[in-house]
């Protein structure tokens, strides 16, 4: 399996996930020609993408949704609550309801050959869910805007290869930043975002002995640095409770505006 950041970053969100026949995209938050574009430089095409799996129906997740799926007819994955928040969202324009699946998180099912697991997750929307694809031999998972993880969010992010994961922000750059207090508490709130300091202390407990690597995704413009990213979680799994050190595995930090390279498992 194989993964590329196409966008991440709290203005726009689109992953790929993928294997040697098929590939999906975890939302689409960016101009339809910058997806294409992002593909393009990882050898695909918008064309090819079996579906579009959304998170949930902030408009850094669905901008492009509506472009891709009158143009390509690609099959629109979410919650019910997501998808008749997306029909509402005017910013996106008409959608061919026919296009439309409704997921139950918790409840596997089949896209390509991946089957892929929705996992509910905490943050401020209508019914929000992270995902993890899945093959018979490997695993990946995409897992962002999370206000908290808990015992059910470790469980459920055993034994992956690659996790792309969200460190949004640094606490103290959030705290003495320009935002109105009342975003700074909801970005730090249970339904907000995971922190740098969250995110490594998450990682490391998920890492395990074939974990490849993990992408670091969705960080803040204003309240965060990509080299303050990597530094924290990596500090953050070597000071943990586990026999690991943050030089043990590769972690990228995923671009706001350009495709990463392709992750492979």
């Amino acid at each position: 399996m194989e993964l590329c950041s196409i966008a991440s970053g709290s203005s726009g969100n689109c992953i790929c996930v993928g294997t040697a026949d098929s590939h999906l995209l975890v939302d689409a938050g960016i101009s339809g020609k910058r997806i294409e574009t992002g593909l393009n430089s990882a050898g695909l095409k918008t064309s090819e993408m079996e579906a579009v799996l959304v998170t949930h129906e902030h408009i850094d997740h669905i901008a492009g949704l509506g472009v891709i799926a009158r143009r390509y007819g690609l099959p629109i994955y979410g919650t019910k609550a997501t998808l008749d928040a997306v029909l509402c969202a005017k910013s996106v324009g008409k959608i061919d309801e026919s296009l439309l699946h409704p997921v139950i998180p918790g409840q596997d099912f089949q896209i390509g050959d991946m089957t892929v697991h929705p996992l509910s997750i905490s943050h401020d929307a209508a019914d929000p869910v992270a995902y993890i694809m899945k093959t018979d031999s490997q695993k990946i998972g995409v897992i962002t805007d999370l206000g908290k993880y808990d015992d059910f969010i470790i469980e459920e992010l055993q034994n992956l290869d690659i996790l792309l994961l969200e460190a949004n922000h640094d606490v103290r750059m959030l705290q003495t930043g320009s935002y109105p207090y009342p975003l700074k508490q909801r970005i730090l709130g249970d339904r907000g975002h995971l922190s740098n300091v969250l995110s490594g202390q998450l990682l490391g407990r998920l890492l395990h002995d074939r974990f490849k690597a993990v992408v670091l995704g969705h960080l803040s413009k204003e309240n965060n640095y990509a080299e303050l990213a990597y530094e924290t979680v990596r500090l953050e799994v070597s000071m943990g409770e586990n026999p690991y050190k943050g030089d043990d595995f590769p972690i990228y930090v995923a671009k706001r505006s350009e495709a990463s390279q392709m992750i492979c498992a």
